[in-house]
């Protein structure tokens, strides 16, 4: 029985989230996805949900699902896509229709083109094969690191002479680590400019505890580096970014960044933090992390579609 595809809406939630949860079971070994993770996600200003998400049925069973969003207003144009292992052709529909509607997207923003991007684990649920065959090709790797936490052991440390770390308390503050953030972030692969008001949503800052978001300050500098993390994952304590200027790199920034937030996580009674990496990153931060005890829990590609 072939699958029945209908757009997704927010109600559609729970019922997402039991799919990539079970998506997770397979590929990592335990569910890691939150209920507010995938609302958010439904709720991505860029994605409008009649036109840009997709549930694959087979009889009352949910077996696949799909949301787009463009963010770069040109051709590149981003998607997610789970399915279960067993109905692979339920997932090929639902991906064929979101091809078709990243191409009208790109051409709609006046390209030629479309250039779409999928994260996918390593050993994914998705058939790969089926994957090349249309096309897509695996261009980047990311590493999810995580780090056991001790409270006796991770302390908050002592910054260095010169150096301060100041909690993200004011509303000038936000828009200070979102400048840092656009500035640090701009050579990195897929970064996509965002302004304030377009950043705010795509962290969900109306959930965002901001006590858990720290600045870095230096008397050469001033305010140089920054660090946002998360407490609202079930799994573990999340460090969703880390960024230092370019002039203040290797001067122990990013790494005192990281012992502040791991004795805040400890502090909290979480037992383990985690963060995503750009293996080919160029700043140095897959060492950096690694020098700080974190190492890999699982590892996802970025595959990518050219569209025409």
């Amino acid at each position: 029985m072939p699958a029945t595809l209908r757009p997704a809406t927010l109600a559609d939630a729970p019922a997402i989230t039991d799919l990539l949860n079970a998506v997770d079971l397979i590929e990592i070994g335990r569910a890691e996805t939150d209920l507010h993770t995938v609302e958010a996600d439904l709720k991505h200003p860029e994605a409008d949900l009649e036109r840009d998400s997709w549930l694959a049925f087979e009889g009352e069973r949910l077996v696949a699902y799909g949301l787009l969003w463009d963010e770069s207003g040109g051709e590149r144009v981003d998607i997610d896509h789970y399915v279960l292992p067993d109905h692979q052709q339920a997932g090929f529909d639902v991906l064929a229709a979101m091809e078709t509607r990243a191409l009208e997207k790109a051409r709609d923003n006046g390209a030629r083109r479309a250039v779409v991007h999928l994260h996918l684990n390593v050993r994914p649920t998705t058939d790969q094969d089926r994957l090349r065959e249309r096309g897509w090709q695996a261009v980047r790797r990311y590493h999810v690191l995580h780090r056991p936490l001790d409270p006796a052991a991770d302390q908050p440390p002592a910054p260095p002479e010169g150096v301060r770390i100041r909690p993200c308390a004011t509303e000038a503050d936000r828009e200070l680590v979102h400048r840092l953030y656009q500035e640090t972030f701009a050579e990195h692969f897929d970064f996509q400019p965002r302004a304030y008001a377009s950043w705010l949503s795509d962290i969900d800052g109306d959930t965002v505890d901001w006590s858990l978001v720290w600045i870095a300050t230096t008397d050469e500098l001033g305010d140089a580096g920054f660090l946002l993390a998360r407490n609202d994952r079930e799994a573990m304590g999340w460090i969703r970014s880390v960024g230092v200027l370019a002039d203040a790199r290797g001067k122990g920034l990013g790494g005192l960044l990281l012992r502040h937030a791991f004795a805040a996580f400890a502090a909290l009674g979480r037992d383990t933090v985690g963060l995503g990496v750009d293996t080919s990153n160029a700043t140095g931060a897959p060492e950096l992390y690694r020098r700080h005890g974190m190492t890999v829990h699982y590892a996802v590609d970025t595959w990518e579609a050219e569209l025409s």
